[in-house]
């Protein structure tokens, strides 16, 4: 590896900032004490700092020897799940119910290094905004920071980001042009039939059967609509009824998720659902109302600013330790919203399979959203590596 020689260096100090903010974590809008130890460093390594964006976000600038017009922003989340940690070592969370279960401890503690080594070496031209955005799980951090705006307030041209990947070895990267995350929505289905005695099933209209048989229609959205080479999942996680073995209720609700690789698919899928919602409810003389809820758009690369990444990776890393076929994920991630409003590109750093855990984590696995989850330490140094080398080859490019 070829990792930029002071970030080697301040490892321990790295590590001793990214387990703080493991220990500390806060939920979505509530990253009150992490936005303060971001803001401090920054402010201590003589980078003006700019705090409220989507309430508790930041943003820092970082002048080269020449402000020539171009920018270009690098982004970490901070925000933490609303889930119990099960692993007991040292820096486990110390706030019940909260954890740092996705990693963006790592990604902040990332970016604070690579912020300080740009201050320090300022021998480029142009500007690098370093954002640290709240509220990723689900909040839509990343929207209401541009809402706010984020691109009016700090003219970038590009904007880039990065997150830890369980499962791949350690201090690889995967990166690909196009769609590498899911669009994640929701939908809510509420059929409203005619109760009755379970005895006497004629004198009711029985939205238990309604919702039966639209739960396996609903599927042929995916496998008689959509092109078999469209990546997408219609998943179905709650259904709710009645409250008694001998009576036919009056409503049944039906609740899950949609995850396209595409917004074209998303189109075809939500017509077809609100269609098929509609029709089923109709044969069975009830009524309906379709909700659904559009929350991240799919996370698409643009493909220069993906080739500018595989290369700045392969002089980080290696060639070997890049990967190009990365298959895309499902799971949904809202710098997609960064990336619908300006060119960029989204990569996974490999964390390990957890064998990097300390004595005493939990007995689950390592990876994501789970209690045993914790962030290899031995990828600040490469990942602070990598933001510091992108900005620079990006603003020369530029």
């Amino acid at each position: 590896m070829k990792l930029i020689e002071p970030l080697i260096a301040w490892k321990d100090e790295m590590t001793a900032l990214r387990r703080d903010i493991h220990a500390h974590p806060e939920l979505a809008y509530e990253e009150v004490r992490t936005s303060d130890v971001v803001a401090k460093n920054l402010e201590s390594w003589g980078i003006p700092v700019h705090r409220g964006l989507g309430i508790t976000g930041i943003v820092g600038t970082i002048a080269g020897r020449t402000e020539n017009g171009n920018a270009v922003g690098l982004r970490a989340d901070m925000d933490a799940l609303p889930m119990q940690e099960t692993n007991t070592f040292e820096h486990a969370s110390k706030h019940e119910g909260k954890m740092h279960a996705c990693g963006h401890d790592g990604h902040t503690a990332m970016l604070l290094t690579a912020a300080r080594y740009l201050a320090e070496n300022r021998d480029f031209d142009g500007t690098v905004y370093v954002i640290f955005q709240p509220a990723e799980e689900g909040f839509s951090g990343a929207k209401r920071m541009i809402d706010d705006g984020l691109f009016e307030k700090f003219p970038m041209q590009a904007v880039f980001g990065l997150h830890n990947w369980p499962g791949m070895p350690a201090g690889t990267f995967g990166i690909v042009p196009g769609p590498i995350m899911g669009g994640s929505n929701l939908f809510k289905i509420t059929l409203q039939g005619k109760g009755a005695h379970a005895a006497m099933p004629n004198l009711g209209h029985d939205p238990i059967m309604a919702a039966v048989q639209l739960a396996q229609s609903l599927q042929t959205t995916i496998t008689r609509n959509l092109d078999p080479l469209d990546p997408a999942v219609l998943s179905i996680t709650q259904i709710h009824s009645g409250t008694a073995d001998n009576v036919i209720p009056d409503n049944a609700e039906l609740r899950g998720t949609v995850r396209t690789l595409s917004e074209e698919a998303l189109d075809l899928i939500e017509r077809r659902m609100a269609e098929i919602t509609d029709l089923t409810a109709q044969a069975f003389n009830c009524q309906s109302n379709f909700v659904f809820s559009r929350k991240y758009p799919p996370t698409i690369n643009h493909a220069n600013e993906a080739a500018l990444c595989v290369e700045v990776a392969k002089s980080i890393v290696g060639p070997e330790n890049v990967d190009q076929t990365i298959r895309p994920s499902m799971g949904a991630e809202d710098f997609a919203f960064m990336l619908k409003a300006k060119p960029g590109c989204y990569v996974w750093l490999g964390n390990g399979d957890g064998d990097h855990r300390s004595k005493g984590h939990g007995l689950g696995p390592c990876t994501l959203h789970n209690g045993s989850y914790d962030f290899n330490d031995n990828l600040l140094p490469i990942g602070a590596s990598y933001w510091v080398e992108l900005a620079k080859r990006w603003l020369a490019k530029t």
